[in-house]
């Protein structure tokens, strides 16, 4: 059974064998975008703080790490909110194909399958520094608070924020070993740039959400999304800026930053909040919104 939204022909899809794949399915393995999005703030900070520190390369282990990191606890953040809304997403058409509302995998074997997604995470993060581990100890009350505030907020999408862009601040502290201000410009910049990613992507459901009475900043913004969406990303790139020039970063970097903006400006142009899939397209887009700030950072670096 196909899930609605996931990339046709991944392979998880082709190479898992066939007990294993609702598993995948409930970590979301055939979306990848969502474990970029978690990625990236984190590799934002590590790139950024090499800068700092005035290093010429990224600690490539310490960029393995965020990334198995990133794939586990997405996974378990999707495990976990799949099990708190399995009775909503029941009755939204998008998401009634997701293993549990489906019965392609018991309530049971989704928290099992959590606990041991989580151990993994727990494992990756204990290779980290004192400081860091702390703060990713810390990000767990943001995960457990997250699925629930659809329920009363039209802003869950500022929650989601917070827990997603956790990484930057996690990041920074695995290479520099205390929180600094341009940690904090990364992560309220990444805050942002969620509220403008995850309220394309909210645009796919308003009709549904509206029928099973849960709340977004798509429902909430309606009409006048376009505007917000730009102020959302005008904030964004100026907080990366910000976080540069705190870094002491150079030009190569704001090339970076200014590169990301154009395609910004590509996603205002080309958004139509009443097609789903060109928000869905835009939404995945977001992948290389987040590279170009990576890699303008890293090529900082290195020269």
């Amino acid at each position: 059974m196909r899930v609605a939204d996931a990339l046709p022909y991944h392979w998880s899809e082709r190479l898992l064998p066939s007990s294993a794949r609702p598993y995948a399915r409930l970590m979301r393995l055939e979306r990848p975008i969502g474990w970029w999005l978690l990625l990236l703030p984190g590799w934002w900070a590590i790139a950024l703080a090499t800068v700092a520190s005035g290093e010429h390369m990224p600690d490539l282990k310490l960029l393995a790490l965020f990334l198995v990191g990133a794939v586990v606890m997405r996974g378990a953040g999707c495990v976990y909110n799949d099990i708190v809304d399995r009775d909503l997403d029941a009755r939204v058409e998008r998401t009634r194909s997701r293993p549990l509302p489906s019965g392609q995998v018991g309530l049971r074997q989704a928290w099992i399958f959590l606990i041991g997604l989580a151990l993994v995470g727990l494992l990756v993060l204990l290779q980290l520094n004192r400081e860091a581990i702390l703060l990713g100890i810390a990000s767990l009350g943001l995960v457990l608070v997250y699925p629930h505030m659809k329920r009363y907020t039209y802003w869950p999408q500022v929650f989601l924020g917070l827990a997603f862009n956790w990484g930057a601040i996690l990041g920074w502290v695995a290479v520099r070993g205390a929180v600094e201000w341009p940690a904090l410009a990364l992560y309220v910049g990444g805050i942002f740039w969620t509220l403008s990613y995850d309220t394309i992507y909210a645009h796919q459901d308003r009709e549904d959400d509206l029928l099973v009475g849960v709340k977004s900043t798509a429902l909430r913004l309606g009409e006048r999304t376009p505007v917000w969406l730009a102020l959302f990303l005008a904030l964004a790139i100026g907080l990366f800026a910000l976080a540069g020039w705190l870094a002491g970063a150079g030009s190569i970097y704001y090339m970076g930053v200014v590169v990301a903006a154009l395609h910004g400006l590509w996603q205002l142009r080309l958004l139509d909040i009443h097609d789903p899939a060109t928000c869905l397209r835009l939404f995945r887009a977001n992948r290389d919104f987040g590279l170009l700030i990576f890699a303008g950072a890293v090529l900082d670096a290195i020269f």
